[in-house]
């Protein structure tokens, strides 16, 4: 279903006055439009996949320069104001951001992140090459030239504004505004003598002027973008969703705000395709495809596994043999020592999550570390046996002796880091950690970051140029028994990469595998590799020019979902019950429930209540729907928690979760224990990794660089049957588009951070409302929480969602749009676990009931 809409109204958009003063170019929704200064119909000249921001005009008015960031990353693009011969001027793996025309026509100077920090550069029309104005260690970015075209003014670190004369590199400080203070977007006065620009101070964002930071406007909601000024001297802006104007009289505007009237058409559809079902009564035995974290043995016959709430072993060939003994506590991260006698392992069955060690001979646990208000995790044994490697719940690196529990801190907190890994000597420690571009924004690289335990040095390497390893977990870094390889997941396939005996790489890395590849473990032979492939154990032998001998080993593990109440019906008499739909409650009513299902309410009969097998008496008690966690990522912080999340949540009245993002193994590890029975929680909606672009943040994000990869990582959507898609903050748009129409192609629900052009391809949900945006700036909402037509009529026309929606039902959110939760009342339904839940019977179309 489409509609049509016509915006007049936008959230956080620039706007710029033609040199004639005859036009205006604005970005509203990220399309570049051209209309009358006078106001009226705006004419696109850009599609949805350009994705731009912030349009100048050239001194002669003939061309607009813009950034886009149709290929994945920001660069600058120029098109002529009728929509004709758009051009790209930059490329390459660096951002490219806020272009503007220099006076004389024949450069343009912008900022980029190509020096490890923002920098001011200039890029020349005639030669198309580019250099650096200023690039410091700071972040400075947002740069404006003066009308002579002798200086350039920009930001320095969020608080500053600074100019700099072009001549001399002479740099001087403009103004300088408080630390808690925010300032954007400087720009000259007509005649050279101020700089007018943006703060945000004290939750408002207004327009100055001086070092002292005067006033131009005030009382407004100002946006944060340049002014721009008309030949006949007045000033226009963006302010509470309008385009304005007031008329400047140094050293300020004077005069009550005018206002341009616009009108933006967008077309815009609603998600229409056949929604997948999932039945909570299909009692079919289902194979086990939810293997967390798996690790071959040193002899290459067996490996260890997390799976439906337990450890396992398995000896390749035969059937699973269960390591944990109590499903009550949680059970993750195994790894077996070099002499494959013992199998290290997390689980908090002592409370919180600590490090215990198995005898496998003789099946006698040992406790190894006892902490009571931390948590350790992603263990690994040292190549003696003597030390296993963690961390900690807050990305810190530790090791601890086995013997006598002594614990030592090797290095501090990382963002998420992944699985440590050892050198064949004991003396470095590797893992993957996060590298951001610079500090103006957090994406950046998973690298290889390498710490030399005698001098405490510790070097980050890049896995391949500008290229991030897959995620940080259990996708490597792995180094081979003999030293001589680092083993990793990158673009969705395997990679060795040679190291020399100083911990530093030898030469670069070189694809191994074709095929999905997650999970990497060596053997103690140094050639035999186990990983996982679209939920299936795969085992290979690594050789000069790749593998050989790839061969599925077979995992004879099943579940099915649990059936509920199937001794007979159970009969909750209820006092009070309100079902999630009705204005008023109910009094005195039987729910009956059976199996999965609840199939009855009706007013209270002894004749129900004798042919009860089970009767929950509550009458002295209020009874509605089970509370829905709409947004929550279980695997993050909450990985941690251990099994106390899942009864917290019911303990608080929460009956279904959903995820729009976990790695993606540990989520179906998740879903398939809890769904069987074996995990008592809440019935659990999700999704793996996010699909993201070349750059990510989260240790779970799944940096996307290729069209090939992207079937890849669709492929494994696939085959770990995700219950939804989500796209991330930097995956480019017309990516985003695709996995739209592969998703729904197949009945799954497509969310992610952004509200357009997502909706105009048919997108479900918009996961929130000012939530991380690779611009800087949020399209959604402002930075103090106002939002405008633009938002709100995209969403409700075609009947989509600004905050989580469609986890399970297509009833309207009560909402809270932050990482926490947002929450929304459903009616009766039953948990697939051995307690009721609640779902929202169906009163219009919509997706089916999920699990």
């Amino acid at each position: 279903m489409a509609a049509s809409l016509r915006l007049g109204a936008g959230t956080d958009f620039a706007v710029r006055v033609s040199p004639d003063g005859a036009r205006l170019a604005l970005d509203v929704l990220g399309v570049c439009w051209v209309m009358s200064s006078s106001g009226g119909a705006a004419r696109r000249l850009t599609s949805d996949l350009d994705d731009i921001a912030q349009p100048d005009w050239s001194p002669d008015g003939e061309r607009l320069v813009y950034q886009a960031y149709r290929d994945g990353r920001f660069h600058l693009w120029t098109i002529r104001p009728d929509g004709s011969d758009k051009r790209q001027l930059t490329d390459g793996p660096f951002d490219q951001r806020e272009p503007r025309w220099s006076p004389d026509g024949g450069r343009i100077v912008f900022s980029s992140d190509a020096g490890g920090s923002y920098g001011i550069h200039v890029y020349d029309l005639t030669s198309g090459r580019t250099s650096p104005l200023t690039d410091s260690e700071a972040d400075e970015y947002e740069p404006c030239w003066s009308p002579d075209g002798t200086k350039v003014a920009f930001v320095t670190d969020t608080t500053t504004v600074e100019t700099i004369d072009i001549a001399s590199g002479r740099r001087s400080v403009y103004a300088r505004a408080g630390e808690d203070d925010v300032v954007r977007m400087p720009q000259w006065t007509a005649d050279g003598a101020h700089l007018v620009f943006h703060v945000l101070r004290a939750g408002r964002n207004e327009l100055v002027t001086g070092s002292d930071l005067r006033p131009v406007v005030e009382g407004e909601e100002c946006f944060p973008f340049r002014v721009s000024f008309h030949p006949d001297g007045r000033m226009f802006y963006t302010a509470n969703g309008a385009i304005r104007h007031r008329a400047w009289t140094p050293p300020a505007a004077a005069g009550p705000a005018g206002r341009v009237g616009f009108v933006c058409p967008v077309d815009v559809r609603a998600a229409d395709y056949r929604r997948r079902a999932t039945s909570m009564d299909d009692r079919a035995s289902r194979p086990v495809v939810g293997i967390g974290s798996p690790v071959i043995s040193p002899d290459a016959r067996s490996v260890a596994f997390r799976a439906l709430g337990d450890l396992w072993t398995m000896r390749f060939g035969r059937s699973p043999v269960a390591v944990g003994t109590d499903p009550t506590w949680w059970w993750s991260d195994p790894d077996f020592s070099a002499d494959g006698r013992r199998l290290a392992y997390c689980s908090d069955r002592g409370g919180t999550i600590n490090i215990w060690v198995r005898d496998l001979a003789s099946g006698e646990d040992t406790q190894v570390t006892h902490f009571t208000d931390s948590a350790a995790l992603s263990v690994r044994w040292s190549p003696d046996g003597r030390d296993i490697a963690f961390l900690d719940q807050e990305g810190a690196l530790f090791t601890v002796d086995v013997a006598s529990g002594a614990v030592q801190k090797v290095f501090d907190a990382t963002f998420e880091p992944g699985r440590p890994t050892w050198s064949p000597d004991g003396r470095f420690l590797a893992l993957a950690a996060v590298q951001p571009y610079s500090k103006r924004f957090r994406e950046g690289l998973s690298k290889i970051l390498v710490i030399d335990r005698t001098t405490g040095e510790a070097v980050y390497h890049d896995a391949a140029p500008h290229t991030s390893l897959q995620t940080r977990g259990d996708d490597g870094p792995v180094w081979s028994p003999d030293g001589a390889h680092l083993l990793f997941a990158m673009k969705s396939v395997l990679w060795v990469m040679p190291m020399g005996r100083d911990g530093r790489p030898s030469g670069p890395a070189r694809q191994v595998t074709q095929e999905l590849s997650d999970a990497p473990t060596w053997a103690g032979d140094s050639r035999t590799i186990l990983y996982l492939s679209g939920g299936r154990l795969r085992r290979t032998r690594l050789t000069g020019s790749g593998v050989t001998g790839t061969r599925t080993m077979a995992m004879p593990l099943t579940w099915r979902n649990h059936p509920g109440h199937d001794a007979g019906d159970l009969v909750i008499r209820a006092g009070r019950m309100w079902d999630g739909q009705a204005e008023s409650v109910r009094r005195d009513v039987d729910i009956v429930v059976r199996g999965q299902r609840i199939v009855s309410i009706a007013p209270r009969s002894d004749a129900v209540t004798q042919a009860a097998a089970t009767l929950i008496d509550a009458r002295d008690k209020f009874v509605m729907p089970g509370l829905i966690d709409c947004h929550h990522h279980r695997q993050m912080a909450g990985y941690a928690y251990g099994n106390r999340q899942h009864r917290l949540w019911l303990a608080l009245g929460f009956t279904t979760t959903r995820s729009p993002g976990d790695p993606a193994y540990h989520m179906v590890e998740d879903r398939e224990a809890v769904g069987s029975g074996a995990r008592v929680g809440p019935r659990f909606v999700g999704t793996g990794e996010a699909v993201d672009g070349s750059r990510i943040y989260y240790n779970f994000m799944r940096p996307t660089y290729d069209s090939r990869q992207l079937r890849l990582e669709l492929e494994r959507a696939q085959a770990l049957e995700y219950d939804l898609m989500k796209c991330y903050v930097r995956l480019p748009v017309v990516w985003h588009k695709q996995v739209i129409e592969w998703a729904h192609r197949r009945g799954i629900e497509v969310t992610s951070h952004y509200h357009y052009p997502a909706m105009a391809f048919g997108g479900d949900c918009t996961e929130h409302v000012g939530a991380t945006n690779r611009f800087g700036y949020s399209r959604t909402v402002t930075n103090v929480g106002s939002g405008y037509p633009d938002v709100g009529s995209g969403c409700s026309r075609p009947r989509r969602c600004a905050a989580p929606r469609r986890c399970s039902t297509p009833a309207p959110c009560i909402a809270r749009t932050t990482h926490s939760c947002a929450t929304r009342a459903c009616a009766p339904s039953t948990r697939r676990g051995d307690s009721p839940s609640w779902r929202r019977r169906r009163t219009r179309p919509g997706p089916r009931t999920r699990r």
